[in-house]
């Protein structure tokens, strides 16, 4: 006797052909983006850990120090990311906008993106991820996971068929978290040291 590996199981054990050809590409929509996430922010804290700080990664001409750049850095992406929560609003018709609200959208995203990249190279080479009290702490921790969470929403935008609630509630948190980085880092800056360059 020879059996089809092939075959619908008979006798109605196991599930029915075709059961869990649904299932899987579903879930694999949402658990590669979260384990990127995931391999991401855990990424950057472990080198932020286990690296010597090296003190300085750049400065810019016409600003006092390091950290008054990374100041203005990250309140210029700040600032873009409050223009795609406004641009957001107006893609999903919260808020009466122009046409070009998604290019608007995309390139306020595109922007933020690429200014808090050195902001983070600074705080990762030349700082590292510390915990000497409750501000830094979450700064280092927030900031890892701000860019585990923007590459999880950057993977969703190219998968299909999310649910509406998905991208805005996901958009939602990595703006939450990079307001916290923005607030324990920029903010405290200049209500510490002042508005300087």
């Amino acid at each position: 006797m020879s059996v089809d590996p092939n075959a619908a199981t008979q006798g109605g054990f196991g599930p029915p052909p075709g059961a869990g050809e649904h299932r899987r590409p579903r879930a694999a929509r949402f658990l590669v983006p979260a384990l990127v996430a995931a391999a991401v922010a855990v990424g950057l804290g472990v080198y932020g850990k286990s690296h010597d700080p090296a003190g300085t990664a750049f400065n810019l001409a016409g600003f006092s120090s390091t950290s008054a750049v990374k100041a203005w850095l990250g309140s210029t992406a700040f600032a873009f990311a409050l223009v795609q929560v406004v641009s957001a609003l107006m893609v999903y018709g919260r808020l009466p906008g122009p046409s070009w609200s998604s290019a608007l959208h995309r390139w306020s995203g595109r922007i933020a993106f690429l200014v808090s990249v050195p902001v983070a190279v600074h705080c990762l080479y030349a700082l590292g991820y510390q915990t000497y009290s409750t501000r830094v702490m979450w700064h280092s921790l927030l900031g890892c996971f701000f860019f585990g969470a923007f590459s999880a929403k950057m993977l969703l935008l190219r998968s299909e068929k999310l649910p509406g609630w998905l991208l805005p509630v996901v958009g939602g948190l990595v703006f939450v978290v990079l307001t916290v980085v923005w607030w324990t880092s920029a903010l405290w800056f200049f209500r510490t040291f002042g508005v300087t360059t």
